[in-house]
């Protein structure tokens, strides 16, 4: 399978992924922390169908050490106990982030409250721009069709 578009190839696309990859930098310089960020991308990632999105994140997380145990209970973090409540609070903006046009209301004052109970104010920046940065490229990668599963990781650095 290959992508609708080679994406590395076109002068235009890869000026765009130049500027959206200097944002990400950003965050992740960020002291909102690595794993919480690799928990973040993922989760987006899974709800918006991205395979590309979704292998490369998770083998991300496992090479910086993160537990391939916590990464299988990704999508079913609310029943799993594996995660701080920091995090929890964090994969529930991601979602409720993500799913803005399902929900009527955008991000509840609730989900937010609970984020903001454990993020300051710069975090809470660098949490919502890498949830909104992830929607970026897995919109992306869904609509070319990006194929999902020969990402290694440090391919790109």
């Amino acid at each position: 399978m290959d992508a609708r578009i080679d994406m590395f190839s076109n002068p235009t696309a890869m000026k765009f992924i130049r500027h959206i990859n200097s944002a990400g930098k950003v965050v992740n310089d960020s002291t909102l922390p690595h794993a919480t960020q690799e928990l973040v991308k993922l989760r987006a990632s899974q709800i918006n169908g991205c395979g590309f999105c979704t292998d490369m994140h998770s083998k991300d997380a496992v090479h910086a050490g993160e537990s391939w145990e916590r990464l299988n209970l990704v999508a079913a973090w609310r029943e799993a106990t594996v995660f701080t409540e920091a995090e929890r609070a964090a994969l529930e903006l991601a979602e409720e982030g993500t799913r803005i046009a399902d929900a009527a209301g955008g991000v509840s004052d609730e989900v937010w409250a609970r984020a903001r109970k454990h993020y300051d104010e710069d975090q809470l920046v660098a949490l919502i721009s890498i949830i909104a940065l992830i929607n970026v490229y897995n919109r992306m990668n869904v609509m070319i069709q990006m194929p999902a599963g020969s990402y290694t990781p440090g391919q790109w650095n």
